[in-house]
């Protein structure tokens, strides 16, 4: 289905019933990213996939932007469907998206779940983004800068049959498509100047927080910074995992994702 924002089109799915569960992807994912999990996401709820403008099968942006851009327009969109109490859940870059949209709209998130987020752009990965850039002219080097770091050592060896046939189909087919190239450069791009630290603390609604050992793109650290921010979060921390957690641990993301979603938070335990 397909929303219009700023006469762009926004592709999006809904998928099942119940409670609604948004999905806002990770920088490279799409909605189609979310195609082996929906069996086990819908069994207890309404899910809302959407492609942010440059990402998937939305239309692409042709001018410069920051994440403000796309907390707009899940806004709308929200309001389009007449949504309200959502589960907001966001991974990387999502959860980047996810954490302002509830700064910004609170009143309409019911729950928030960050896996594998960060409150700001550290130098250090500015500096990971502008390489992405640097080599995005070259379809391999692209590949050896980006892939490798989003897995953990393990996952990488020992499924390595599996990278390989990823590997191939990247490589040849997806970053050397120079308008999916120059829509990474300008989500990269958008990220530069993201920092919520001092604003962090005003999100008061129950929120999970996940965080990976082996994530070498938004280390462990930075969710434990979240989890001191946020006084009415619950901080996981998932060992021998990589920064793309759905794909290393996915009975575990899902047990996580659906569980705290689904359970009643105002829960009293009497002895």
């Amino acid at each position: 289905m397909e929303f219009i924002y700023r006469g762009k089109k926004v592709y999006y799915e809904v998928h099942g019933k119940g409670d609604p569960l948004m999905m806002l992807n990770g920088i490279m994912m799409s909605t189609a990213s979310w195609t082996p999990f929906l069996k086990d996401l819908t069994k207890s709820n309404q899910v809302i996939l959407i492609d942010f403008l440059d990402q998937g099968q939305s239309d692409p942006y042709l001018e410069n932007y920051n994440h403000q851009l796309h907390v707009d327009m899940l806004d709308a969109f929200i309001n389009h469907l007449g949504l309200e109490n959502i589960s907001l859940f966001g991974i990387s870059y999502g959860g980047e998206i996810a954490i302002q949209y509830a700064l910004q709209h609170q009143e309409k998130v019911e729950k928030l779940l960050l896996f594998n987020t960060t409150a700001s752009t550290s130098y250090w990965l500015e500096e990971v983004g502008n390489g992405w850039n640097h080599v995005s002219s070259d379809p391999l080097a692209y590949y050896y800068l980006t892939i490798p770091y989003i897995y953990s050592p393990m996952f990488y060896t020992e499924k390595r049959e599996w990278i390989e046939e990823r590997k191939k189909v990247l490589v040849e087919e997806i970053f050397a498509n120079k308008e999916f190239i120059q829509r990474m450069k300008r989500l990269t791009n958008s990220s530069a100047h993201y920092n919520v630290e001092k604003d962090i603390s005003k999100i008061k609604i129950p929120t999970l927080i996940v965080g990976c050992q082996y994530d070498f793109i938004t280390p462990y650290k930075e969710q434990e910074k979240l989890h001191q921010e946020l006084e009415n979060s619950e901080l996981i921390y998932i060992p021998n995992c990589g920064h793309a957690s759905m794909y290393e641990k996915p009975e575990l993301f899902l047990s996580l994702l659906l569980g705290y979603t689904n359970t009643n938070h105002t829960l009293t335990i009497k002895a």
